[in-house]
């Protein structure tokens, strides 16, 4: 079943809200569950909210799924290049989005000090970062990738489909190359072979197949997945569930 609810983002200033997805016997069970929090909520679970008329379609997918989850889609900002803003992580002078305040920083720091408290609080979770995971596509992905780096000690796994990493390479390897990386980390990365130029899309998957040797060198777990015929589209993410959720949870 799907929850929307309202939130403030103190940092931001703004509201947004929550699409909360909760197993179909919540209320008749005792029951608690692990987490995964998921950028862009608006696309993951219904087409006609979704931003380009076609979800994730995770509602039914996870229906079918052996494992229940609680799912926690925050809703971007959808005015002009908010998104960009919220979703890039560092300060940038000089992007192909044009430059960034780093509001991405605040956003995940927004995100563990009020929202996972919220939703530990107020639902059955299992609260510890081993039953704690992130997921997003192409500037989500990102930030997915951020966060299970950069706050290692709050979420042991991403998914991070499309991950628009070429903006900020150098910080994310810093990131990885200098925080402490519990061993139990898994990271799934994807990228489309039907996706962007020839020369950047090879320049993509040799950027997340290093971002996987470091993380195997810190002693966690990764995998990258080149989707055969894969677009940048919700309807090509999609299609990945069950190859991220099989490796980041059993």
């Amino acid at each position: 079943m799907i929850q929307k609810f309202d939130m403030w983002i103190t940092p931001l200033n703004r509201v947004t809200t929550i699409h909360l997805h909760l197993p179909d016997n919540y209320y008749e069970s005792n029951e608690s569950y692990p987490v995964m929090y998921m950028f862009d909520g608006h696309n993951l679970f219904h087409d006609e909210e979704a931003t380009f008329g076609k979800s994730w379609g995770l509602e039914n997918f996870l229906n079918w799924y052996q494992k229940p989850f609680i799912i926690v889609g925050i809703e971007s900002d959808h005015r002009g290049s908010q998104r960009l803003q919220e979703y890039t992580p560092y300060v940038l002078s000089n992007t192909f989005f044009g430059s960034s305040n780093g509001d991405g920083a605040l956003l995940m720091e927004w995100i563990i000090r009020e929202l996972k408290p919220h939703i530990d609080y107020h639902y059955r979770t299992w609260p510890q970062r081993e039953a704690t995971g992130i997921a997003g596509s192409s500037m989500g992905g990102l930030m997915a990738m951020y966060g299970v780096v950069h706050h290692n000690d709050v979420f042991s796994k991403a998914a991070c489909l499309s991950p628009s990493v070429m903006i900020c390479i150098e910080r994310l390897s810093d990131e990885l190359f200098y925080n402490d990386i519990n061993p139990d980390t898994r990271i799934y990365w994807s990228f489309g072979s039907k996706e962007l130029s020839a020369r950047n899309r090879i320049l993509s998957e040799r950027a997340l197949q290093d971002f996987q040797g470091m993380l195997e060198y810190r002693g966690g777990r990764g995998n990258v997945n080149i989707v055969e015929g894969g677009k940048h589209n919700e309807e090509s993410w999609n299609r990945e569930s069950p190859y991220y959720f099989d490796f980041l949870w059993n």
